[in-house]
């Protein structure tokens, strides 16, 4: 069964949602859609399937997947000039965290002409988006980064690496096809790196200090879900597993509305400076960054507990079963495992400083502060 969720765009999600992409397509007018995706995505059979599909509706497909594992600015100029070689009339985002990035910047930068980077919403570069975007449809293949309800790209310079957060609420795809079937097939490191970091949003935006109600009963809804599902998602896959960690990725997009946090300032530099796998990054510092929030904030811990059905409720016991939950997915529990080296630590901590998602932590962090924590997760 297919399920309609209206929150916050239209979401077609059970198994088989795919197989309406080319009607949809048609009832919008377009029959030269561009669909963007990585390297790897493109050679799986699931895909190949779907090009065939739109093929024999009467469309005309074409691809780009040249893009990097974390996106720059060069991705993007090539995926716009594809669009206007090809004659393209739609934008069709598949895949992961980085073909979603990509996809929603070049939807920005089709008709909004001027440099991609000076639409950065941290230097007020929102106002200048003020032009009508093509269409767009979002298609997630991991259960990670719930890219395809989001609103946002993050995309790096490729110089300086330093990543800037484009944002606009045009930016969100018209429809998301979000079908379990896609994520089936995905390797057990990708899952237990992807789910983690669905789960580090499910539980940043809890923890995040805007109020926002309806945020925090989502991200407490999906840190249950993500609990129950992840560790057999990636050691003993089954249906309802790949179910449930779909939903609660995209609920954690949701649910991050309402903000991030330290962790996620820890997470983006190690992208940007050594090239970690996002939700990677998040999987190691998730218990060093929650240890820093632990002081003052033991009733939001507590209730995480209780929805990760700990038998004991405190900040404690949740970050010894992060821990434990790393181990048990595969996956490191310390930097250095990951080819950090202390030499790399000065730099992480400034651009962590630099970083625009701790803001929003419940509690400020200065540089000294990441150096520290940098220094303790290594």
């Amino acid at each position: 069964m297919i399920h309609q969720f209206n929150f916050p765009t239209v979401v077609r999600f059970g198994e088989g949602a795919v197989q309406e992409l080319g009607g949809y397509l048609k009832s919008q007018g377009s029959l030269r859609p561009l669909l963007i995706t990585d390297g790897v995505v493109a050679k799986l059979a699931f895909f190949e399937k779907i090009i065939d599909d739109l093929r024999q509706q009467g469309l005309e497909p074409e691809l780009f997947c040249d893009i990097s594992k974390n996106p720059v600015k060069s991705d993007v100029l090539k995926s716009n000039e594809a669009y206007h070689q090809y004659g393209s009339d739609a934008i069709i985002g598949l895949g992961g965290g980085a073909a979603m990035d990509v996809a929603r910047a070049v939807v920005l930068s089709i008709n909004n002409t001027r440099d991609l980077l000076e639409y950065d919403e941290l230097i007020g570069g929102d106002q200048y988006i003020t032009e009508p975007m093509p269409l767009f449809v979002t298609i997630p293949t991991t259960a990670g980064t719930g890219s395809e309800v989001g609103r946002s790209a993050i995309i790096s310079d490729d110089v300086t690496r330093k990543k800037h957060i484009l944002f606009h609420p045009t930016l969100m795809a018209q429809v998301v096809f979000a079908d379990p079937e896609l994520t089936y097939e995905l390797p057990s490191a990708v899952t237990a790196a992807t789910g983690m970091d669905a789960l580090t949003h499910n539980i940043e935006a809890y923890l995040a200090k805007n109020y926002h109600p309806m945020a925090d009963g989502i991200a407490l809804e999906g840190i249950r879900m993500i609990s129950r599902s992840l560790e057999k998602a990636v050691n003993k896959p089954d249906a309802e597993s790949r179910r449930e960690m779909l939903l609660a990725s995209l609920m954690g997009a949701v649910a991050f509305q309402k903000g991030l946090g330290v962790v996620h300032s820890m997470a983006h530099p190690l992208s940007a400076l050594v090239d970690m796998h996002h939700g990677l990054a998040n999987a190691i510092c998730l218990p060093y960054g929650l240890q820093f929030n632990v002081d003052g904030f033991e009733d939001r811990f507590r209730m995480m507990a209780q929805s990760m059905n700990l038998s004991s409720e405190t900040g404690e016991a949740l970050i010894t079963e992060l821990l434990d939950l790393n181990k048990r997915i595969g996956l490191p529990t310390n930097l250095s495992s990951a080819g950090v080296e202390e030499a790399h630590l000065e730099e992480l901590a400034t651009l962590a400083s630099e970083d625009f998602a701790h803001p929003n932590n419940p509690k400020p962090v200065t540089r000294d502060d990441f150096l520290k924590l940098y220094r303790s997760a290594l």
